[in-house]
């Protein structure tokens, strides 16, 4: 007699496909034309090693927004835990506000102030009771309006080789949306870190969301960063032909933790287009976004006419 076991966790799992499945749709809240958006758009990817100053991180934040604003960047992607990276136990669900509590005003002040677009990977939102909150990317317009938000799906519940465990999901709130959202420089779609290890994702994003421009805010661990990380990045650019902004964490946050670093852009063929000269130091990278080579790309190598198999589908053996 065979027996099936199954685990809190893969219910919990479960419970989460079911709930992705039913919101799976067409978002198209401000729906626009590739003619309605700008061919050619500048944007800038953050690197910075924040700690559990709020007020040192926001100053860091607001001095690289008034440098990408008169350079001309419209949209600025700052990495996963831009405004806070806690040093002990519990200080993040300690500081944890909803997104109109008043450190994202500040953020949305920013916005306003300087006419820029700001993609905040990570933010720690309050969450459903006391002992978690949600790992939250907020996308802020030039008015310093939230136009949209997507809560992490993929929780970091690992024991990294040679370096520390994480339990991401004691105490953060497991995402069920998937977000994507116009903009100046096209569609946008909304992720964040350990998210980039589920391609399924980022194929949704393209082909369900028709999304051109991946975020990937990030905070990935100097173990699987160096391994790992622009490999991934590349990959990602590739299946779905879309550029990939990864906005990075760099650098020692505290005596616990540190951080890879090495922000870059890619383009839709997979190659790197920016990066910073030095993978640990805070600044921003630039570059142009050209919706003209996603149709480019798209046309010479027509992915989505050929696909045969779709995540969705399940397998007739199961």
């Amino acid at each position: 007699m065979a027996l099936t076991l199954v685990t809190s966790n893969a219910l919990a799992i479960a419970a989460v496909r079911s709930r992705l499945s039913f919101h799976l749709r067409r978002s198209f809240s401000s729906v626009a034309t590739n003619a309605s958006w700008n061919q050619m758009a500048k944007v800038g990817v953050v690197q910075m090693t924040s700690t559990n100053d709020l007020e040192a991180n926001f100053q860091t934040c607001s001095r690289l927004v008034k440098e990408a604003a008169a350079e001309g960047v419209k949209l600025l992607c700052f990495p996963e835990s831009f405004s806070f990276i806690g040093a002990r136990m519990g200080e993040s669900i300690e500081i944890a506000e909803p997104l109109d509590g008043p450190t994202m005003q500040r953020y949305c002040s920013l916005a306003r102030e300087a006419n820029i677009w700001l993609s905040l990977g990570g933010f720690q939102e309050k969450g459903p009771d006391d002992a978690h909150l949600c790992n939250t990317h907020v996308l802020l317009d030039n008015y310093g309006k939230i136009r949209n938000s997507y809560r992490k799906i993929h929780l970091f519940d690992v024991d990294v080789p040679g370096n520390m465990v994480y339990k991401e999901s004691s105490f953060t709130s497991q995402g069920d949306t998937v977000v994507a959202e116009d903009s100046p420089i096209g569609r946008l779609g909304l992720t964040v870190c350990y998210d980039l290890r589920f391609p399924e994702l980022y194929q949704m994003l393209r082909f369900h969301y028709q999304a051109q421009v991946l975020l990937v805010p990030s905070a990935f661990t100097k173990v699987t960063g160096e391994a790992h990380w622009e490999i991934l990045l590349r990959a990602r650019a590739i299946e779905t032909q879309c550029y990939v902004i990864a906005a990075a964490q760099a650098g020692k946050h505290n005596e616990k933790r540190e951080s890879y670093g090495d922000s870059i852009i890619i383009d839709p063929w997979g190659t790197v287009i920016a990066r910073l000269p030095d993978r640990l130091c805070t600044g921003f990278a630039v570059a142009e976004i050209d919706l003209s080579k996603i149709d480019t790309v798209r046309t010479k190598m027509p992915i989505s006419m050929h696909r045969v198999l779709d995540s969705c589908w399940k397998s007739s053996s199961l």
